[in-house]
C-alpha cells in the first residue's frame, strides 16, 4: 500500500501571460518556454526579462520544483561568448518578414481584423494559439476573407523584387481557411506565379474549390459603414479589377496580407564580419549564380537559405544540402588552392603607415606590431590588387602583376607590332 507521502504532489503552475513571439503575439507563454516547436535540441529557456527570480530575486520557483531531482535550473548562469576554431562556416541567417504597418492604406495595426500571413499561419496550426480554430479576435468565425498578394514585394516604393513564396502560401491559406470555415475567399493578386512542381495543379484545385481570384491591386482597406477605426467589425477592400475594368468594393470580415521577404536588418554587419558581399536588396551575394551558387568570395564561407535571396522551403533545403556538401568536401581535402596572383609585402620597403589595413576587403592584411610592418595572409588574399594600388611606399606587390612583369609584357607587345 502506498503511503500518502509516497504519492507525487501536483505542482500548481502559473498561467501563461507573456506574448509568444513564435505565435506572432497572438498567444501567450510562460517565463520558461521552448522558443519554437521541434527545436533541436528541444531544451526550454528562461526569459530573463520575465523571470521573477532573475528580475526580483524572489520567486516560488515552481519550475525548479517541477524539475525535481534533475536539477536542470541554474539561475546563476551568465551570458558568455564562446570561440571555436573551424574550417568552414555556413551562413543561414534567414529573412525578415516585411512589416506592412509602413503601408498606411492597408490598415495593419489600425484595424484588428487585418492580419499578416505569418499570423494566420499560426491561427490555422493545430499547435497555435487557438489550437487550429480559425477565428477572429472576438472569437467569431469569419464568413468572408480577403487575401492581398505582394505586400511589400514588386513595389518600387518598398521592394521591387518578387519574394517568390507569396502566391503559393496565399493559395495554401485560401485552401485551409476554406476547408476550416467554408468562408468566401477573395484572392487579390497582381500576377499569379506558380512555377514549381505541382504548383499549377494546386492553383487549379483552389479555383475548383470556389476561391475567387481578382487580378488587381488593393488600393484601400477601410471599416465597413458604421464601424469605427478601432472597433471589431467588417472591412471594405477597394480593388482595381483589371480584368473587369473597374473598381470593386468587397465587404469582408478579415484581411490577410501576404507579406514579402526581405534581408535581415543586420546583413551589412554580418557581411563585413565575414568579408563577403551583398546584393542591392541586402541579401548575401554568392560567388557565381550558376557555377558557385553556395560559395562566397571568401573561401570557406558558404551561404544557404533565404539569406542569399527570397526562396521557398524546397529550394532552401536543396541549397543547404549543397552547402553542407561543399563544407564536407573542403574539410575532407585538408588543403585549399590559393590564387596565383596574391599580394605580398616587401618588408624592407614597408614603412608601417597602415594605409593598406583598411583597404583590404578580405581582411587579409594585419599589422606586425613587433616589426612595425604590414603582413598579408596568403590564404585570405584574393589578388584584387587594392592594397598594391594604395601603398604609398610601393611595398605592397602582387604576383603576376609586378612592374617588371608588366613592362616586359608591354615591350613584347610593342616589338610584335
Amino acid at each position: 500500500m502506498r503511503r500518502l507521502h509516497d504519492v507525487p504532489r501536483r505542482v500548481r503552475l502559473p498561467k501563461p501571460k507573456f506574448d509568444n513571439p513564435f505565435d506572432q503575439g497572438l498567444g501567450l507563454r510562460k517565463p520558461v518556454w521552448v522558443p519554437f516547436p521541434q527545436a533541436v535540441p528541444p531544451i526550454p529557456v528562461v526569459d530573463p526579462a520575465a523571470c521573477l527570480q532573475l528580475t526580483r530575486g524572489k520567486c516560488k520557483q515552481t519550475c525548479v520544483e517541477a524539475c525535481g531531482d534533475r536539477k536542470a535550473f541554474d539561475f546563476t548562469q551568465q551570458e558568455r561568448i564562446e570561440e571555436y576554431d573551424v574550417g568552414a562556416i555556413v551562413l543561414t541567417t534567414g529573412f525578415k518578414a516585411f512589416d506592412p504597418s509602413v503601408i498606411p492604406y492597408y490598415g495593419y495595426g489600425k484595424y484588428p481584423n487585418v492580419y499578416t500571413s505569418l499570423e494566420v499561419e499560426r491561427l490555422v496550426n493545430a499547435g497555435g494559439p487557438t489550437s487550429g480554430k480559425f477565428v477572429l479576435r472576438d472569437g467569431s468565425v469569419p464568413k468572408r476573407v480577403g487575401i492581398v498578394h505582394c505586400v511589400g514585394s514588386r513595389d518600387a516604393n518598398y521592394h521591387a523584387y518578387c519574394s517568390r513564396v507569396c502566391c503559393m502560401y496565399s493559395l495554401k491559406l485560401a485552401h485551409l481557411v476554406r476547408e476550416k470555415t467554408e468562408a468566401e475567399i477573395y484572392n487579390c493578386y497582381i500576377d499569379m506565379r506558380t512555377p514549381g512542381k505541382g504548383f499549377e495543379e494546386f492553383y487549379n484545385r483552389v479555383q475548383d474549390e470556389g476561391v475567387q481570384f481578382i487580378r488587381g491591386k488593393v488600393a484601400d482597406i477601410t471599416p465597413a459603414a458604421g464601424q469605427g477605426t478601432t472597433a471589431e467589425g467588417g472591412l471594405v477592400m477597394t480593388v482595381d479589377d483589371t480584368l473587369m475594368g473597374g473598381i470593386r468594393k468587397l465587404n469582408v470580415d478579415m484581411v490577410i496580407l501576404a507579406v514579402g521577404l526581405e534581408a535581415q536588418p543586420d546583413a551589412g554587419d554580418v557581411r563585413r564580419t565575414f568579408g563577403i558581399s551583398c546584393s542591392t536588396e541586402g541579401f548575401f551575394l554568392e560567388r557565381h549564380p550558376k557555377l558557385a551558387p553556395v560559395n562566397t568570395a571568401n573561401d570557406g564561407v558558404f551561404v544557404a537559405g533565404a539569406c542569399q535571396g527570397a526562396k521557398d522551403i524546397p529550394d532552401t533545403v536543396a541549397q543547404a544540402a549543397a552547402a553542407a556538401g561543399k563544407t564536407l568536401a573542403l574539410i575532407d581535402a585538408g588543403q585549399i588552392e590559393l590564387e596565383p596572383n596574391t599580394a605580398w609585402i616587401e618588408e624592407t620597403m614597408c614603412s608601417g603607415c597602415g594605409t593598406c589595413l583598411g583597404m583590404c576587403p578580405y581582411k587579409a592584411i594585419t599589422r606586425d606590431e613587433e616589426r612595425k610592418i604590414a603582413a598579408i595572409d596568403a590564404a585570405l588574399c584574393k589578388g584584387c590588387g587594392t592594397c598594391v594600388a594604395a601603398c604609398p611606399s610601393g611595398a605592397a606587390k602582387q604576383n603576376l602583376f609586378q612592374d617588371e612583369q608588366v613592362l616586359e609584357e608591354l615591350e613584347g607587345l610593342m616589338n610584335y607590332v
